[in-house]
């Protein structure tokens, strides 16, 4: 059999043995630069859908250098029984042994065609080339790191007469390298949940878990809840499970109903923390409706709860915050035409702020309505103003330097206000808590880059961007952690997705989700977009003419906004049925910059 078709068939007969069985929900990971960190845009987290078992081949006697390397490459996306059949390519010296949640390599498409390099009657090199995606750390942190792939394998012949690996590439011999479609089959995305430093607030930490099979899954999940999470949001959040606690045995689910037997290191946890943790963690799954906690073989209930609870008893915690439900959601506002501070009601703007602060452009509200901020025309200025009623004195907070600009403001929870300051190749991050004058963020990830738009998660830790990145306008992640000095560092900002360009605003729509302005790749016009922070495929939203959109705001439970200017003209842009995605665009109001609360 020559190399070439021998690898066909190795091919042919992987493709031929996957089954199709009941699994996790798809993971998502489209080419170019993404950073994994939520799941997709569905309000009702599932990691339900099918996935798609690789039964692996086996290496066979007659198989040359080039084969081996390529039956190994393939066997390698099978995680069953941690990786038995791919470690049948491997000799006694090779150390390689990747376990349940290895590092990996992801790279465009699978290698076909290793090179032999260097052959003789006993040993092999053998050259792999290919296109770099990104890695998966060994706690499931995806970074985009696109890059071309060299790699090298090492084989030498069995006593027996048969080819085998000795070394493979790189000194981390836990690794491995799959192709895109290979970590979509394999792997999916959930999200764990930790705290804010505010001890309240949930926030999602998104990561690729293998799935070896749909019974194992709750175990999976709660151990990856236990280790904590990971590089990316390490110091930003906080865990109320104490060091060292862990699983007595696998989460037990029965008719519906699971059990999570907790070492007895818990019990110098808060009941009431850890169960909101794994509530929001294990609602992901559609078999748990409710569960029960034990530490060390006790059955352990919060206060007030029975032994077994639902999984979303712990809605307090939500990411977002308390969201409206039905028709109810909180008020939208917006710039009138005669220069006033109003809220959106129908398709009517309500003055609220009249006089010079009425004409603020971006205005933003505070989420508890104590005061408002917005900017000067020019773009300038920060300035302030309470109450939101009446002709409150706008206060001048900021003055930019020479050619720069502010973003947007945004404003945390707790009252506090956040802005960049930007020109080409620099910017400054300025915080402003309330009743103290404004500062620069000690330690600002974005300083080098020009940023256009800065947009703070309700969680209060995640913060999206929008950065100049080799002169095209990109959509950012970045988290927020707070020093024991009470410094903040504002950084690892992280690409979500390469399939928007030129993105011109963004607004949070849920903790998983980002309504955006920008061009996808095959358009000539800003559109509006749902993006899913996981990097998942984006979704244009409505139909219909928007002429120039310019801003947009979006809320839990809320319409998406957008503010755009058509045959010189200010108006205030919805969808006739805003809970389809794909109603037509209506622009019934003469405004400009709708803004959310908060």
């Amino acid at each position: 059999m020559s190399g070439r078709a021998g690898l066909g068939r190795v091919i042919g007969r992987l493709a031929v043995a996957a089954l199709v069985l009941g699994g996790a929900g798809c993971a998502s990971l489209p080419s170019g630069g993404q950073v994994i960190t939520g799941k997709p845009a569905e309000r009702a987290e599932r990691v339900d859908d099918p996935y798609v078992r690789l039964i692996p081949v086996k290496p066979r006697p007659e198989w040359g250098p080039a084969q081996i390397v390529s039956g190994f490459l393939a066997a390698s996306a099978s995680f069953d029984d941690n990786h038995k059949v791919a470690r049948m390519y491997l000799g006694g010296q090779s150390s390689w042994n990747p376990g349940l949640r290895p590092s990996v390599t992801v790279l465009t498409s699978r290698i076909t065609e290793p090179q032999v390099v260097r052959v003789s009657a006993n040993q092999a090199t053998v050259k792999v080339l290919g296109e770099e995606l990104g890695t998966i750390s060994t706690d499931g942190q995806y970074t985009a790191s696109p890059k071309g792939l060299e790699a090298t394998f090492l084989l030498a012949k069995t006593p027996q007469g048969v080819w085998r690996i000795t070394s493979v590439p790189g000194d981390d011999k836990t690794g491995l390298l799959l192709s895109k479609d290979d970590v979509e089959r394999a792997m999916r995305t959930v999200n764990l949940f930790f705290f804010a430093p505010n001890q309240q607030t949930l926030v999602p930490n998104g990561i690729f878990l293998p799935v070896v099979n749909r019974q194992t899954l709750p175990t999976q999940l709660v151990q990856a809840l236990l280790d904590g999470p990971t590089s990316w949001l390490n110091g930003a959040v906080h865990t109320a499970f104490p060091a060292g606690t862990r699983l007595r045995h696998g989460v037990q689910v029965d008719k519906e109903v699971a059990t999570v037997d907790l070492t007895k290191q818990a019990r110098a946890g808060s009941v009431e923390q850890m169960s909101a943790q794994l509530s929001w963690t294990m609602r992901q799954l559609s078999e748990i409706k409710r569960w029960r906690l034990r530490i060390d073989g006790e059955t352990v209930t919060p206060e007030g709860m029975e032994s077994t609870h639902p999984v979303h008893a712990w809605e307090p915690n939500s990411p977002d915050g308390q969201v409206p439900q039905g028709e109810s959601h909180q008020n939208a506002y917006v710039v009138g035409p005669s220069g006033f501070l109003g809220t959106l009601q129908s398709d009517r703007a309500q003055p609220v702020v009249t006089g010079a602060a009425g004409r603020l452009s971006r205005p933003a509200i505070a989420p508890d309505y104590r005061e408002f901020a917005g900017l000067s025309s020019a773009g300038d200025q920060v300035l302030v103003a309470a109450p939101l009623t009446g002709a409150p004195a706008p206060r001048v907070l900021l003055n930019a330097q020479a050619g720069s600009r502010f973003t947007a403001p945004t404003w945390s929870r707790d009252g506090t206000l956040w802005v960049v300051e930007s020109k080409k190749d620099e910017s400054w991050l300025w915080v402003r808590p309330r009743g103290k004058p404004p500062v620069r963020a000690a330690h600002w990830g974005l300083g080098g880059r020009e940023v256009s738009a800065f947009r703070l998660a309700r969680d209060g830790v995640r913060a999206a961007v929008i950065a100049h990145i080799d002169g095209r306008p990109q959509v950012q992640l970045g988290r927020i952690a707070h020093a024991p000095d009470g410094s903040l560092d504002v950084g690892s900002f992280l690409p979500v997705s390469s399939e928007l360009q030129d993105a011109v605003d963004l607004a949070w729509r849920d903790y998983n989700t980002f309504a955006v302005l920008g061009r996808a790749k095959r358009d000539s016009q800003t559109l509006p977009f749902l993006m899913p922070i996981s990097g998942s495929a984006i979704t244009s939203l409505g139909v219909g003419s928007l002429g120039e959109p310019r801003t947009i705001a979006a809320a839990p439970g809320a319409p998406i906004l957008i503010g755009t200017r058509s045959s010189g003209k200010d108006q205030v842009c919805r969808q006739r049925a805003p809970s389809n995605s794909y109603s037509p665009w209506i622009c019934p109001t003469p405004a400009k910059d709708p803004n959310y609360p908060g």
